[in-house]
């Protein structure tokens, strides 16, 4: 079954950099492909089942629509909201952070 294709907003970007410069230094090359697949399944699932995601943060940050999917294996979350034609990655965050105040950072220009 073909899904819609899942297209991550810069601070997506950043934020997956952000986790993979972790994983090399902290842990092991290994480590950081890992996540690599890992997320690489996740987009892989919600393209083609987006409304699986937890609505979770939509109700309590009144952001209709955001839904959330943890990767296997690894702390972090993907946070995106299914459009019409694809599906809008906006961060992919550690479970570990303030997600709400995450979220609500100028994140929306990128």
């Amino acid at each position: 079954m073909k899904g819609k294709p899942v297209v991550p907003r810069e601070a997506a970007n950043r934020d997956v950099r952000d986790a993979l410069s972790y994983y090399v230094a902290a842990a092991s090359g290994e480590a950081a492909l890992g996540f690599i697949e890992a997320l690489e399944q996740a987009f892989a699932h919600i393209g083609r089942a987006p409304s699986s995601g937890s609505p979770r943060y939509s109700h309590e940050l009144d952001l209709p629509g955001l839904r959330s999917w943890q990767l296997k294996h690894f702390p972090h979350i993907v946070f995106y909201v299914d459009r019409t034609d694809h599906v809008d990655v906006w961060r992919v965050l550690h479970g570990g952070r303030d997600i709400p105040g995450w979220l609500r950072s100028p994140w929306a220009d990128d």
